[in-house]
């Protein structure tokens, strides 16, 4: 999943890129209100990690007006500032949630999971045929057999199994598991599916990701 991070704060938009991609998500970092307004317009997030106190534009008026765009995504505000007041503004300008600085990574990690089962991801498992990801434990099993996965392997999986029967093209992987500075030219995509799917089907006689040539891959239960 994609997330996108405004922060003028280096050293803090850096924690959390670092701590987001431990966690296998794809994130994208923008310095100020208007360049984060513009990557939000422009590509699809699951959630917006939106500092309020931002140089050329601050964050209320980023969320307000991305509102006013017709954007949905889930809006989670960061304030240096712990007052009902700037809670409310927040709230009222079309955030979904706030956060204090400063804070514990752990609390915000569990809010962007929050945000994102609002946004219908509810399941703690997603499943598909024999196979299971288990959100929670970030452990996956196809059977009775426990697979291994990198970060980048977890977030593959879990952008196939949200999306399953449904033919992914290489950008589309791209913009859900990589992040907008990658290069899509590269064969990076195939190398990490090849790998996935060496572990998803080996030794199976059911295989479940295929390739669709010159198109992408397709998480289905059936044959080629």
């Amino acid at each position: 999943m994609r997330i996108l991070v405004v922060e003028d704060e280096k050293k803090v938009a850096g924690f959390i890129k670092k701590g987001l991609e431990e966690e296998s998500y794809a994130v994208d970092v923008a310095s100020d209100g208007i360049e984060g307004e513009y990557l939000a317009s422009t590509n699809d997030y699951d959630v917006i990690i939106l500092d309020i106190m931002l140089p050329k534009k601050n964050g209320i008026d980023v969320v307000r007006d991305l509102r006013i765009k017709g954007i949905k995504t889930q809006v989670l505000l960061l304030t240096a500032r712990d007052t009902v007041e700037d809670k409310v503004r927040g709230l009222d300008s079309g955030a979904d949630d706030y956060l204090s600085k400063p804070f514990a990574f752990e609390e915000l990690v569990a809010r962007v999971r929050a945000l994102m089962r609002r946004k219908d991801y509810s399941l703690a498992e997603l499943k598909f045929a024999d196979l299971v990801l288990d959100q929670a434990t970030r452990k996956a099993k196809r059977g009775d057999t426990v697979i291994d996965l990198t970060a980048k392997e977890y977030g593959l999986l879990e952008y196939f199994l949200r999306n399953p029967n449904k033919v992914l093209t290489r950008t589309m992987i791209a913009e859900h598991v990589w992040d907008y500075t990658f290069d899509s030219d590269t064969n990076v995509i195939d190398v990490y599916v090849n790998h996935l799917r060496n572990k998803i089907d080996k030794d199976t006689f059911k295989k479940l990701i295929h390739t669709v040539r010159g198109i992408g891959y397709i998480l289905r239960d059936g044959e080629e």
